[in-house]
């Protein structure tokens, strides 16, 4: 049950990071500092699309419009981060 958790713990880690990489990028983009044209961004921006927009899609319906600001990814951070306590504080139950 260690392994499992600690394949759980290492997900969320992965999943960390990719949001923080995308939250990045998206400003990179956004301040014109990253070309979208250029095709590895274009791919990478498409994968992390892909990758992130089913966690994204079901927390922006339940935030209100924003006008322009998008709070999912600090959302989606904050309940990693939340999930990582939880799984943390019970770790007994993985032993």
């Amino acid at each position: 049950m260690t392994s499992l958790f600690q394949i759980i713990m290492l997900i969320l880690d992965i999943l960390w990071f990719v949001i923080i990489a995308h939250v990045i990028m998206s400003w990179l983009i956004n301040f014109q500092v990253l070309n979208m044209r250029q095709p590895l961004v274009a791919q990478i921006w498409g994968g992390l699309e892909r990758l992130l927009d089913p966690i994204y899609s079901r927390i922006r319906r339940i935030l209100p419009p924003m006008s322009g600001i998008d709070l999912a990814p600090l959302v989606a951070l904050v309940a990693v981060y939340a999930l990582r306590i939880v799984l943390f504080n019970n770790a007994t139950a993985f032993y």
